[in-house]
């Protein structure tokens, strides 16, 4: 499930696609509404419904909603590209809590010029980015910190079988826990 932009402004249509076996578009809606969704699954049977075993979508609310309501059962896969958002979101928050927090301290602030040496993955960053991070590495800053478990993750979406993924997973979020990034 998705939604695209066909028009200028915030003009978009849901679209709902099959994936398994055979890749084809089952619905098209105008708006990327609870409503408009919801109408996919009122024209679904109820065998249909519970017959769904997965789904995926982005983190749009909206869908999310609709989603834990028509199909609970369902495993929800939520895509790479907004997860990955999230996780800059998050090493971008620490970032600057932690700028803050080095200059109420009176600290040198380590962390200037350093927003996408942290961001960026290390294939994309420039040069002077890449000396910058290089730099950024040698200190023990939470930002530091973050920016490595998200490399980390990295290697989540090599996994090929669910039982290996989800061990990945289990250790990643418990090291994630652990690392003492948010104060509690």
């Amino acid at each position: 499930m998705d939604e695209i932009q066909w028009r200028r402004g915030h003009t978009y249509l849901t679209l709902v696609y099959q994936i398994s076996g055979v890749k084809r578009l089952l619905w098209v809606s105008h708006e990327r509404t609870e409503q408009s969704l919801r109408r996919f699954f009122d024209v679904l049977t109820d065998d249909v419904r519970k017959g769904i075993r997965f789904v995926c979508s982005d983190m749009w609310k909206p869908y999310l909603n609709v989603i834990a309501e028509q199909v609970p059962h369902a495993l929800h896969v939520l895509d790479r590209f907004h997860i990955m958002k999230n996780m800059n979101a998050a090493i971008d928050e620490v970032r600057r809590q932690e700028v803050a927090q080095l200059r109420r301290d009176g600290y040198e602030p380590a962390l200037t010029k350093s927003r996408w040496c942290l961001l960026k993955r290390p294939e994309n960053l420039t040069d002077n980015q890449a000396a910058r991070l290089a730099e950024l590495l040698q200190y023990n800053l939470k930002s530091v910190r973050a920016h490595l478990l998200r490399e980390e993750f990295q290697r989540f979406w090599g996994h090929t079988t669910p039982a290996w993924a989800g061990k990945f997973l289990e250790s990643w979020c418990t090291r994630a826990l652990r690392s003492r990034l948010i104060d509690a």
